[in-house]
């Protein structure tokens, strides 16, 4: 599955949600405010280092993409894939299932904020603490990861990340220099997002593996085409 128009436009999406969790994080970083100069640098290494560590954790899940295509057919691939983002759909709106995915992240965070607070003592700073941004426990990364191993391809997959993370880096700049807390302006949940987004890739999913004939949604791939028989005189 060619997902990489869908890459920028994900990212691009679901960058509100994570402008919202992320927020905090970004307004908190000690940025020079004597030196603009020094503080821009630092915000757009900080982006840098989170788009590199997309597809850095891209190319990763396409060596595991590529090695399952050995086992399993594209169609195979994808219809698993789409099975599976369904079934946590389901189980989303399942309250204990919730606690512990919460209760699971949690955990995940605690040592990447301890490595935060350690990096910003280092000349580029911004870098490294967007790099460790970049695997803070996120649905909409798991998701665009989800995407990327679909593809069965490392270069593809690589791609899709970065492009992800392009996508996601237009609003997340306009937080760290406008100083904006989206959180107080926004009156729901962005988590509430995750689950649709997810839906709405696992039936994708399902729908391309089925090559309908139906242009982008489920193209038929692999459709034979009529031919004709030449015959050896």
């Amino acid at each position: 599955m060619n997902g990489l128009p869908l890459a920028f436009l994900l990212g691009l999406l679901g960058s509100l949600h994570c402008a919202v969790m992320c927020g905090p994080l970004m307004l908190s970083l000690p940025l020079p405010k004597q030196n603009y100069f020094k503080a821009a640098l630092h915000l757009l290494l900080y982006q840098f280092g989170r788009v590199l560590m997309y597809t850095l954790m891209g190319i990763l899940v396409g060596f595991v993409g590529n090695s399952l295509s050995l086992v399993f057919s594209q169609n195979t691939l994808s219809l698993i894939i789409g099975i599976l983002l369904v079934i946590f759909t389901v189980l989303y709106f399942s309250k204990s299932y919730l606690q512990f995915f919460n209760s699971f992240q949690s955990k995940l965070i605690a040592p990447i904020a301890k490595l935060m607070g350690k990096v910003y003592g280092l000349p580029f700073w911004g870098f490294f603490a967007g790099m460790l941004n970049g695997i803070v426990p996120c649905g909409m990364v798991y998701l665009a990861l989800a995407t990327a191993l679909n593809t069965a391809s490392v270069q593809e997959a690589g791609i899709f990340m970065f492009l992800f993370g392009l996508g996601t880096t237009p609003l997340m700049l306009l937080i760290s220099l406008g100083g904006i807390y989206l959180k107080k302006y926004i009156r729901f949940n962005p988590n509430k997002l995750v689950p649709w987004f997810m839906l709405f890739l696992g039936v994708l999913f399902i729908m391309r593996s089925a090559e309908l004939g139906i242009p982008f949604l489920s193209p038929a791939i692999h459709a034979t085409h009529p031919g004709h028989v030449a015959e050896c005189m």
